[in-house]
């Protein structure tokens, strides 16, 4: 129950991290629904990660769970430079260096956190498939980059 708990709690806290990150990017979105579908792509690949522990892995799948909604907590907390500053801010390339900070960290704790509970090193992999996939959208759909 306490693993249960403590994933609601940094998932619930990254959330707000994310969403004010997001907004305070708001002038590099073109719309409204650019936001909006930008958090949702971020929090997708999170999601297809619990359905799939909560499906697959049996004991392990709550630690699991805390352990990566932790790992998103920490990869949001690395965006707060950016929303706290506002002479980093007026820099765009100040928010997607963030972005990409963000990642490589959350790249990196996610890696662990497999190689910690002992799960199979596709737990990982999926998970950076799902990141790729995440990546491309943000950058051809949201910001229409490439």
């Amino acid at each position: 129950m306490k693993n249960i708990i403590w994933a609601a709690v940094y998932f619930a806290l990254a959330t707000i991290i994310t969403s004010y990150f997001i907004k305070q990017g708001a002038a590099l979105y073109s719309s409204h629904n650019k936001m909006i579908l930008s958090a949702n792509i971020a929090g997708a690949k999170w999601a297809i990660q619990i359905i799939a522990a909560v499906l697959f892995l049996n004991e392990k799948k709550w630690l699991f769970i805390k352990l990566i909604a932790f790992n998103c907590f920490i990869g949001s907390c690395f965006l707060l430079p950016y929303t706290l500053f506002s002479t980093i801010r007026s820099v765009d390339c100040s928010f997607f260096a963030s972005l990409i900070i963000s990642v490589l960290f959350m790249i990196i704790i996610y890696y662990k956190v497999v190689q910690q509970i002992a799960i199979s090193k596709w737990w990982f992999w999926s998970w950076l498939c799902c990141l790729c996939i995440a990546i491309y959208l943000q950058t051809t759909i949201v910001f229409v980059i490439f």
